[in-house]
């Protein structure tokens, strides 16, 4: 399987950056939702990388710094637990990958988006079922949001143990 499939489909149809999008957090009863959209360089080795969920922490821990200084740019989207009660994980979901794209400098002019729904953004995007499992820039993504969110949680341990 081809990780970078979904990447260069949009480059052939003239996009020139594309990001990945995902979220961690949408199972868990405490805690926010946090989103990460990578923009990686087309020469971004795939080893190692996919889904986080089938990764253990260390390895996780170890791709997140890879892709981190080898990334064009990483954006971070975080929706607290207040706003995910007010408005619903899905929707606090979407808001935070929202969020996330909106963090990245330079814009892309393309998201694939992990889930099925379109996030609220002008820009043209994709959304993927289970694409943490089929784009190398999600899965990417899916390791920066998932790792962000697990260093929060332990920083929360700290005050609420």
């Amino acid at each position: 399987m081809d990780l970078w499939f979904f990447e260069k489909k949009a480059t052939e149809k003239g996009f020139k950056v594309v990001a990945g999008v995902d979220e961690a957090g949408r199972g868990p009863l405490a805690g926010p939702v946090v989103s990460a959209a990578v923009i990686l360089p087309p020469t971004f080795s795939v080893a190692g990388v996919k889904d986080s969920k089938k990764l253990s922490a260390k390895k996780r821990s170890r791709l997140y710094e890879e892709i981190y200084d080898e990334a064009v740019s990483v954006g971070i989207g975080i929706v607290d637990a207040a706003e995910i009660d007010r408005i619903n994980i899905l929707q606090a979901t979407l808001l935070a990958m929202s969020i996330a794209s909106c963090n990245l400098d330079p814009q892309p002019d393309y998201l694939l988006i992990d889930g099925l729904f379109r996030i609220s953004s002008r820009l043209s995007q994709k959304p993927i079922a289970k694409g943490d499992t089929l784009s190398v820039s999600i899965a990417a993504a899916s390791i920066v949001a998932k790792v962000t969110r697990d260093r929060l949680m332990e920083r929360y341990h700290e005050y609420y143990p």
